[in-house]
């Protein structure tokens, strides 16, 4: 028996509906895994690093347009995904008017928070000398942050201080460069060595 001629055409139209729908969906799985793919390449670009410089040196400054801080190290790795950067073998050091400049190093740093954040880890040493209204003052712990902009620095971890005569042990730090005060909140030692008599005349 002989079927009628719509049921064919009705036959071809769903197969060729079918075959339109398994294209587009084809197409559409297609482009979702290109976007998959591109959105994947793009977080991985973010936090790559965009470029590097070594053996470089930077100055910041105040805001009366003098040196600040000077800033160098052996390489400099630049990260675009928080424009924060890391520093291999930092020197850093402070200028302050009237008082002999401060210097700092370490293995580590970390830059970010608009450069308003240093971040020094490992072996960080900080160092100055005595001068005419401040003692010598030596530092050593293995983690320091400094703010640039609030001339102040601070600690979570031991910290040494040696700051004239006076020895200081204990565990965090907050120094204000600006007031001259220098606070050691845990566990801390205290040794100062008595002064010097003076011989009789």
């Amino acid at each position: 028996m002989r079927k009628p001629e719509g049921a064919h055409r009705w036959r071809l139209i769903f197969t060729v509906l079918g075959a339109v729908a398994v294209a587009l969906g084809s197409f559409w799985l297609l482009e979702v895994m290109n976007k998959s793919s591109q959105d994947v390449s793009a977080n991985k670009k973010l936090d790559e690093p965009d470029y590097f410089v070594t053996n470089f040196s930077l100055v910041r400054m105040d805001l009366q347009g003098k040196p600040s801080y000077i800033v160098s190290g052996a390489k400099l790795t630049h990260y675009p995904a928080d424009d924060s950067s890391d520093i291999d073998q930092p020197f850093v050091r402070k200028i302050s008017p009237g008082v002999p400049p401060m210097n700092m190093t370490a293995e580590l740093a970390h830059i970010d928070q608009g450069n308003s954040r240093l971040q020094l880890s490992r072996n960080v040493v900080i160092d100055r000398v005595a001068g005419p209204k401040t003692q010598n003052m030596t530092l050593k712990t293995e983690a320091l942050t400094i703010f640039p902009d609030e001339e102040r620095m601070e600690s979570a971890v031991p910290v040494d201080l040696l700051s004239g005569r006076s020895h200081v042990t204990g565990v965090g730090l907050k120094a204000n460069n600006a007031t001259s005060v220098v606070e050691v909140p845990g566990s801390v030692r205290i040794v100062i060595p008595p002064r010097k008599a003076v011989p009789a005349k």
